[in-house]
């Protein structure tokens, strides 16, 4: 924690390799973001996809601090199997939230932790998709935060939000995490450490998550007449 620096909360390698008194902490961080970026609309900010993709190239690393497998395969799957359940109970907990805070939610004024504007963005995605709107917007960033939200808000049936919840949260871990790690293998054996181009990694997953949601809103710009 020293030469702390504010910009570190947006590099999601800091939360991976982060120790508290020489005790790493990173796998409780990283269950901890995607609890807080999937059910609590706070967390639209936090990185996501970046954040598993990394966690998939230091599974090892992160399991091995808590206990030691040595089997590799053994290490991403653990690894993503807690993901996937910390994000079906953020799920759960955005779609509660929804469903007691709905009317709040839409009068509430916007401030640093809350802007309204996402609110409705993901309003209008989830009523365009419906309940594979809860599989879309596992894997784009600021929906992954409200389309829960909205699901409890528009009370859509729990059974049918449970399945779609499960699934995403599945494939949106496994993915990214064994795409992270076996990447990473592959380009280890070609000479390459991808650990030392962490930066270029996080600006890359941040272009291609970010590019529909940048897309959506410049198609609902109005086009203004010369």
């Amino acid at each position: 924690m020293n030469n702390f620096e504010w910009t570190q909360l947006v590099n999601p390698e800091f939360y991976i390799t982060l120790s508290i008194g020489g005790v790493q902490i990173g796998l409780f961080i990283v269950l901890f973001i995607v609890f807080a970026e999937t059910g609590l609309f706070a967390g639209f900010f936090l990185p996501g996809d970046s954040l598993l993709f990394l966690a998939g190239i230091y599974s090892r690393d992160l399991i091995q601090n808590v206990v030691f497998i040595p089997s590799d395969f053994i290490n991403v799957l653990l690894l993503s199997t807690a993901v996937a359940i910390m994000g079906v109970f953020g799920n759960m907990t955005g779609y509660w939230f929804g469903a007691k805070s709905g009317y709040y939610l839409f009068k509430k004024e916007d401030s640093f932790w809350f802007k309204k504007k996402y609110l409705l963005q993901s309003k209008d995605f989830f009523e365009k998709y419906g309940g594979k709107a809860i599989i879309y917007a596992r894997f784009l960033p600021i929906f992954r935060t409200f389309a829960p939200i909205i699901a409890g808000i528009v009370s859509m049936d729990k059974k049918k939000f449970m399945f779609y919840n499960v699934l995403s949260s599945f494939l949106w871990s496994f993915i990214l995490i064994f795409s992270g790690h076996y990447l990473y293998g592959v380009f280890l054996k070609q000479g390459i450490d991808l650990k030392h181009y962490i930066e270029y990694i996080v600006v890359v997953i941040i272009i291609i998550s970010t590019f529909p949601v940048i897309l959506k809103l410049l198609k609902k710009r109005p086009i203004e007449k010369i």
